[in-house]
């Protein structure tokens, strides 16, 4: 692996940075307080965003997508990660690479304009009682006069709020779980609001109501029955997503962690020289730079087309559970003040608990990771 930056690279890793810096630092406050991204400047955002050519980069040049590579990618990610979460994921948009499994009719209305930022789409898997255990779902669809009636609840499902479509899995029978696309405002079909979160305020999730939705086949995305299929890429990408984005935002929070130590006196000397310090500062970039390699190296193997299921889980992982890390003992060097709202350190510290649950908890990653080293050994 090739570990320098070509000259693409670089300039898309300085043109995402200087648009997090100069378009979406600005307004992390407005949003942290208020707990909302005004509709009007999600929108003005957005538009700059697909201007700069950064929306839809995850997207193939095929279907107008920027084509990066998994690895390119994930530099491109690890600068978002620095800004606001509802910032960055609904203004500047990566559709879901699901959507490539759109065929025939469902490419014009629902993939090429997600790509061109006209339409959004969110995901619905989680439920009430289906967490980790996505296979014990209960919204059901039930096939009836060459319709599909779908019930059941949905619920966590990020950014539904903004949402003109959704990706929706059911049951379709025993052991069969299908994905449909779900316009908003389907008859049948409607989005609450879900719960107030202490991480990523301003990125609101919801919860889906659907009492005898009906739908017709032309609606399944993918293979009735065959849903897993269709989710797989998905899982790949939003957990690497995820590494990247923890790393991304461990390197802000140890940034300001570096320079408050360089600058800072107490006891008639800088703090940074205080073993306490200055060890600190070692441990968390040594455990930044091991997450970001491993984020890489499973980018890497994804590009190659190697198997990458227990890398993925390992950048994963460790990128989660390294944020929680980081961003603690980041804290700890600017002391009290790390916890005052004035800086943004406080929000790297309540954001970064959400990474070890979503997409897929640090507990299921274990599993992956612990099944790929057993399985080829027959145990």
């Amino acid at each position: 692996m090739d570990f320098a930056l070509n000259d693409e690279q670089q300039m898309i890793v300085k043109t995402t940075r200087d648009f997090v810096v100069n378009e979406l630092y600005p307004h992390e406050k407005e949003v942290e307080e208020t707990g909302v991204l005004r509709d009007d400047l999600r929108r003005e955002i957005k538009a700059k965003a697909i201007e700069a050519g950064l929306y839809a980069a995850n997207m193939p040049t095929e279907v107008g997508g920027a084509g990066l590579d998994t690895l390119t990618w994930i530099l491109y990610e690890k600068e978002l990660g620095r800004a606001n979460y509802a910032l960055h994921w609904s203004c500047v948009g990566r559709p879901s690479n699901i959507l490539l499994a759109c065929r025939g009719e469902q490419r014009e209305r629902y993939l090429l304009p997600a790509v061109r930022g006209e339409r959004a789409e969110c995901l619905a898997m989680t439920e009430p009682g289906a967490g980790s255990d996505v296979r014990g779902m209960k919204t059901s669809a039930v096939e009836s006069g060459g319709d599909f009636v779908i019930n059941g609840t949905k619920h966590f499902i990020s950014h539904a709020d903004i949402a003109d479509f959704l990706i929706v899995f059911v049951t379709s029978g025993p052991g069969r779980i299908t994905a449909f696309l779900v316009d908003r405002g389907t008859p049948g079909f409607s989005i609450q609001p879900g719960y107030r979160s202490v991480s990523h305020r301003g990125y609101q999730n919801c919860v889906l109501v659907f009492e005898d939705c009906r739908l017709p086949d032309a609606q399944i995305l993918g293979v009735e029955g065959e849903g897993f299929a269709v989710a797989n890429t998905w899982l790949h990408a939003t957990r690497l997503s995820v590494a990247s984005l923890c790393v991304g935002r461990a390197r802000r929070a140890f940034d300001l962690a570096l320079h408050y130590a360089a600058q800072r006196r107490q006891f008639g000397q800088l703090i940074g020289k205080f073993q306490g310090i200055s060890f600190k500062l070692a441990d968390m970039i040594t455990e930044i730079d091991a997450a970001d390699y491993l984020t890489l190296a499973a980018a890497w193997h994804l590009d190659q087309g190697l198997p990458a299921n227990r890398e993925i889980s390992q950048a994963k992982l460790f990128a989660s559970e390294m944020l929680a890390r980081v961003t603690d003992q980041a804290l700890q060097v600017h002391g009290g003040m790390g916890l005052m709202e004035d800086l943004p350190l406080e929000r790297l510290w309540r954001d970064a608990r959400v990474e070890r649950i979503w997409d897929g908890t640090s507990e299921i990653q274990r599993h992956i990771i612990s099944r790929e080293l057993l399985r080829p050994l027959g145990a």
